[in-house]
């Protein structure tokens, strides 16, 4: 194998996102009302909801066995640490962390802030069913993505 055929990625990017939730119609909700995804599609036997903001693709899958159910600890588990979702501006940051905010079952672990110095801002919050999720506005990346 060549050096240029070792550094090339064998992936071009992320499908779709599994989650496992506590209950899944309360996060289909929280991602479709309180966030505007659309769910793209379901699996009612599994069961699992598809939802999507146009650019990434969430499967959410419910625990089966709720009596059995044990919840993550980001700091003792393997896995996912954290979701993190890109927002188009300062002005949408704000917006999203009042709506998440008051979102029944959303609990927040910090309003929007300077990501170290700045000038990256996000905030963090538990949707309903207990994922971790943080939303950021990065004007770096906003102003190359505007640039093409």
């Amino acid at each position: 194998m060549s050096e240029q055929e070792r550094v090339q990625p064998l992936t071009v990017g992320i499908d779709h996102i599994g989650l496992t939730v506590r209950n899944l119609s309360i996060t289909v909700g929280f991602f479709v009302d309180c966030l505007g995804w659309t769910q793209v599609g379901a699996r009612p036997d599994y069961p699992a909801v598809f939802v999507s903001d146009g650019h990434v693709l969430l499967t959410l899958w419910e625990v089966p066995r709720q009596a059995e159910r044990v919840e993550f600890d980001r700091k003792t588990n393997v896995g996912l640490h954290h979701l993190a979702l890109r927002v188009h501006s300062a002005v949408a940051l704000d917006e999203i962390f009042a709506r998440v905010a008051g979102w029944p079952g959303v609990v927040v672990e910090f309003a929007p802030q300077n990501l170290g110095r700045g000038p990256k801002r996000h905030t963090m919050v538990y949707e309903p069913s207990g994922i971790r999720l943080e939303f950021d506005f990065d004007p770096g990346i906003a102003a190359n993505i505007a640039a093409g």
